[in-house]
C-alpha cells in the first residue's frame, strides 16, 4: 500500500472521529437541556437558621437549582434579608416564603405569632408544667380547679377541661424545639391562643388553679368531658358535673308590695256650743278649722 493511500485513510479517520465527537457533544447538550434555557437560581441557607433568627446577608447564597422548583421558593436575596425565621431552615435548603415572617415583623417570639392569634404567659411549676415537658411545639390541654358560684357547695372543689389542643410557643425564654425531648424546667410558658381564649385563660390563671395536660401533637381532636367534683370522688357516684343547661335559671323571689290601703277621709270636727239666753236654750255647731258661722242650730226651752 502506497504512502499516499495511507495518508488518505488516516485523514478520513481523523475527520470522521472529529465529526462523531462533535455530534456526541451536541446530542448530550440537547438531552441535558432540551429547551436550551439557562438553569434557574434559588436562594438557599448558607448554614442552619434557627426559629426566631433575623436573616442577614451572610446567611444566604444564590445557587443553580436543577430539578423542579419548590412552591413559593425565593430567588432574590433582597426579599429575604431582615425577616424573621418562623421554623428551622437547614443548610442548603431553599428559602420559602411560608418559612419567614412578614417584612417589618422583626424576629424573636413576636414574629412567630400568626396573624389573629395571641401569646399568653402562664406561671407554672414542676407539677403544673408537666415536669418540664411543656416545651416549644408541644400541645397541651388546660384544666381548671376551683369552686363555681353556679354549683351547689356540697360538691366541693370542681375540675373541668377549660381549653384543648393549645400550642406551647416558648418555655421561659427558649423558643427552640428540642429534638431530644429533654425536659425544660421553667417558671413561665407562653401559649398560642385566640383573643377569646386569651381572656378565658387570663381569668382562670388569676382566679383559680390551672393544670397543663400533655397530649400527642398528632392528636388534634377535641374530646368532650363531663368534669369532676370532690363530693363525687368520695361519694362513689359517677363523675360529671350537673348539667347547668338542664337546671332552671335561678330567679330572685319577687317581693310583693302591699297595695295601699284607702284612707277614710276624716270629717272636719265640729265645735258644739250651747247658748242659754234666759229661758231659752240654743245649740250652735261650728267648723273647727275655719271657725265659720254656725252650720246648724236648734232651739229648746230650758229645763
Amino acid at each position: 500500500m502506497s504512502n499516499r493511500l495511507l495518508g488518505v485513510l488516516l485523514f478520513a479517520f481523523v475527520v470522521s472521529a472529529s465529526a462523531s465527537f462533535l455530534l456526541y457533544r451536541l446530542l448530550v447538550g440537547r438531552l441535558a437541556n432540551p429547551s436550551n434555557t439557562p438553569t434557574p437560581k434559588l436562594v438557599v441557607a448558607s448554614h442552619t437558621l434557627s426559629i426566631g433568627t433575623l436573616v442577614k446577608q451572610e446567611d444566604l447564597k444564590l445557587v443553580d437549582w436543577k430539578g423542579s422548583i419548590p412552591s413559593r421558593a425565593l430567588s432574590v436575596p433582597g426579599e429575604i434579608e431582615g425577616r424573621g425565621v418562623l421554623s428551622n431552615i437547614f443548610e442548603g435548603e431553599p428559602i420559602l416564603e411560608d418559612r419567614l415572617a412578614p417584612k417589618g415583623a422583626g424576629a424573636g417570639l413576636a414574629a412567630t405569632i400568626p396573624v389573629g392569634m395571641r401569646a399568653v404567659a402562664v406561671r407554672v411549676n414542676e407539677v403544673v408544667g408537666i415536669a418540664g415537658f411543656a416545651t416549644p411545639g408541644m400541645r397541651v390541654d388546660i384544666l381548671i380547679m376551683g369552686s363555681s358560684p353556679n354549683m351547689p357547695h356540697q360538691l366541693g372543689t370542681l375540675s373541668r377541661t377549660l381549653l384543648q389542643n393549645i400550642q406551647v410557643l416558648s418555655a421561659g425564654q427558649e423558643i427552640q424545639k428540642t429534638n431530644e425531648g429533654k425536659p425544660m424546667p421553667v417558671q413561665v410558658v407562653n401559649l398560642l391562643v385566640s383573643p377569646e381564649q386569651a381572656e378565658i385563660l387570663s381569668l382562670a390563671s388569676n382566679e383559680a388553679r390551672i393544670q397543663l395536660v400533655l397530649r400527642n401533637p398528632l392528636d388534634t381532636q377535641e374530646t368532650k368531658t363531663n368534669g369532676a367534683a370532690m363530693a363525687q370522688l368520695f361519694g362513689g357516684t359517677p363523675t360529671g358535673l350537673p348539667n347547668q343547661e338542664a337546671q332552671p335559671p335561678r330567679v330572685a323571689p319577687k317581693v310583693r308590695t302591699p297595695a295601699p290601703v284607702p284612707q277614710k277621709k276624716e270629717e272636719n270636727p265640729q265645735l258644739v256650743v250651747e247658748i242659754i239666753h234666759g229661758s231659752r236654750r240654743a245649740i250652735a255647731k261650728f267648723d273647727d278649722d275655719s271657725k265659720k258661722e254656725p252650720v246648724a242650730a236648734e232651739d229648746g226651752a230650758k229645763k
